[in-house]
């Protein structure tokens, strides 16, 4: 049995939900139009240029959970998965999930993105277990806080190992599959690195390193990748 990871964002979906959130939000008038969009696309570009300052960022995309009742919260969440985050589910990312899940692979997605926004989104793929940057929740409230670390670059590797320490599991036979040059210190550490639909300079170390280079987006199923 070895683990299977998987980034989430751009890897298992085929968009950003840490992006599309905050224009849900826009389009929905919950938060400031003209203020929010300019910042939440300006975070975007930062996340993607390898530039993103990520407690700033959590300030910012946490704030939203602070300023509104939980219960609306979940409401709005509802909302957008069935509207947003469902068509944006990738039959490919199905069909590799089952193959890890039928060689008995333990499953993981782990992703910057907060456990609020990717935890509905993570269950319907079926998979066990979630490692996300956790927004702090205190007295039936979230803070607009964090607790521990964020789950970002070389966050995702120290959140991973605490993980590893805790359950007594192995990254010996792991798997890992992103879209992001923002994940090389994990890809770096597992077995098995897979880029996924990748950004530029994920491609261009993926082939420098001769790592498999697949695509969930064209309905192809990449089993062949399998050792």
């Amino acid at each position: 049995m070895s683990l299977a990871i998987f980034d989430l964002d751009n890897t298992l979906i085929a968009d950003d939900s840490d992006y599309l959130w905050g224009q849900f939000l826009v389009d929905n008038g919950i938060v400031d139009k003209d203020y929010y969009e300019s910042a939440n696309t300006k975070f975007y570009d930062d996340y993607k240029q390898g530039n993103l300052d990520m407690v700033e960022f959590l300030k910012f995309s946490l704030q939203p959970l602070a300023d509104n009742p939980v219960e609306q919260l979940y409401s709005w969440r509802e909302q957008f998965i069935q509207e947003i985050i469902k068509p944006l589910m990738l039959k490919s990312a199905e069909e590799l999930i089952a193959k890890h899940k039928a060689r008995g692979d333990t499953l993981m997605v782990i992703t910057a993105t907060n456990r609020f926004v990717t935890e509905p989104i993570v269950n319907l793929y079926g998979i066990e277990h979630l490692l996300a940057t956790t927004p702090e929740f205190v007295d039936g409230r979230y803070t607009g806080g964090f607790s521990g670390i964020p789950c970002f670059r070389e966050g995702k590797v120290k959140t991973l190992e605490a993980w590893l320490q805790q359950s007594n599991n192995t990254l010996k036979g792991s798997w890992f599959y992103s879209d992001s040059h923002n994940d090389l210190p994990l890809l770096q550490r597992v077995d098995y690195p897979v880029a996924v639909d990748p950004d530029e300079k994920l491609e261009q170390f993926a082939k420098s390193s001769n790592w498999p280079i697949i695509t969930l987006r064209d309905g192809i199923c990449p089993g062949h990748h399998f050792k």
